[in-house]
């Protein structure tokens, strides 16, 4: 089952779950994929704990003590999410320690209501550290223009970074710089940079979900055979830039400190279109030093027929050129999807996160003690 898992794991990319819920870490899945699947970390966003809290099973007692003590419903999300996030980080724990840092992490954002705003970001991230408090855990920001400041600022006071919506190319290299500025003050604030630990989330599948739709319009012979492409030259053309930055004499200046390095993670890698194989953005984005965060169904698909053949990404940069030129050719503007995508992904978590303050509220309100 696992062989392709194996495979993906032999060629350097880090293989994550893109879910967490309590009665999967409670039931075991979760250290059962660790031990079985070659499962080295979790991330998690407002969706997905929407998802796992609304479903309800595993949260009522916790629910229940959080309404007799009438908390906010603000501190009651905050008390269920983190104290998943903390359960499985320790279920990790044994690969953070033998990967020294490296994996065994799990990623919580900060409230989504805040991707625009630089000061409360960074105060949020500081909580939701001390919150979690556990070495093995991820903030993850969104890469906003106001998230890119709290970027480096967090990173500074050494709490490792998950960089989450990240769809173009432009913004993806300030998220490098980032990183990089913030390792830099946090040596010259005297802390020990090869603590510090960050990835950067590259969203695949949205891309195509988007651009197809715009190819679709079109209806034209040069339109279709360029379905499906666009999601897998951006995020190939995102590693370039990746090796780029990290061959910089910049980069070097850290890594003599030793600096680690800020992994590419595909992100939104489960595959939105039944024409496409349920694999195709594992099987073509592998790469060395990638971490692929995949929902559970893309696991299990992967597990069963991914194909494996080794590196598909540096051999790809010339043609990724060439698709992205084509789409421009048809008139399909690069810069106005990604800001799309973007904006929109904010929204998402946003929409999330009031939905799961609004049902936690309910059962707030039904398991209160009578006055």
């Amino acid at each position: 089952m696992a062989d392709a898992l194996k495979r993906l794991s032999e060629e350097g990319v880090a293989i994550w779950l893109d879910d967490l819920s309590r009665t999967f870490i409670s039931s075991g899945s979760l250290a059962e994929l660790r031990d079985t699947s070659h499962l080295v970390g979790v991330t998690t966003n407002p969706t997905i704990f929407q998802k796992a809290i609304s479903a309800g099973e595993g949260y009522e007692q916790q629910l229940s003590d959080l309404a007799v003590r009438r908390v906010s419903v603000e501190e009651a999300v905050r008390m269920i999410t983190t104290a998943d996030v903390r359960d499985a980080a320790d279920v990790l724990r044994p690969v953070f320690d033998a990967t020294d840092g490296r994996d065994g992490r799990v990623s919580i954002e900060v409230d989504p209501r805040l991707a625009h705003n630089t000061h409360a970001t960074v105060a949020e991230a500081k909580q939701l550290a001390w919150l979690v408090d556990r070495p093995n855990t991820f903030i993850k920001i969104p890469a906003t223009e106001a998230g890119l400041p709290a970027i480096t600022e967090v990173i500074s006071l050494g709490i490792s970074v998950n960089v989450t919506l990240i769809f173009s190319l432009e913004r993806y290299r300030l998220v490098m710089d980032a990183y990089m500025a913030g390792l830099e003050k946090a040596s010259a604030a005297g802390l020990d940079v090869s603590k510090i630990h960050s990835v950067a989330s590259f969203f695949v599948s949205r891309v195509d979900t988007e651009i197809d739709k715009r190819l679709d319009s079109q209806g034209t012979e040069a339109a279709t055979a360029l379905r499906g492409k666009a999601a897998v030259a951006n995020a190939r053309l995102a590693y370039q830039a990746y090796e780029e930055e990290f061959g910089s004499d910049r980069w070097a200046a850290l890594e003599r400190q030793g600096a680690n390095r800020q992994r590419p993670l595909w992100a939104s890698t489960g595959v939105k279109d039944k024409a496409y194989k349920d694999t195709l953005y594992v099987d073509e984005l592998v790469a060395p030093g990638t971490v692929n965060t995949m929902p559970g169904t893309t696991l299990e698909a992967v597990a069963e027929h991914g194909e494996i053949t080794g590196d598909t990404v540096r051999g790809g940069y010339e043609q990724a050129r060439k698709d992205l030129d084509a789409l421009a050719e048809l008139g399909i503007s690069y810069d106005e999807v990604v800001r799309l995508l973007e904006e929109e992904g904010v929204e998402k978590f946003e929409k999330s996160w009031t939905d799961l303050l609004e049902s936690t509220e309910a059962e707030l309100k039904r398991l209160a003690p009578e006055a």
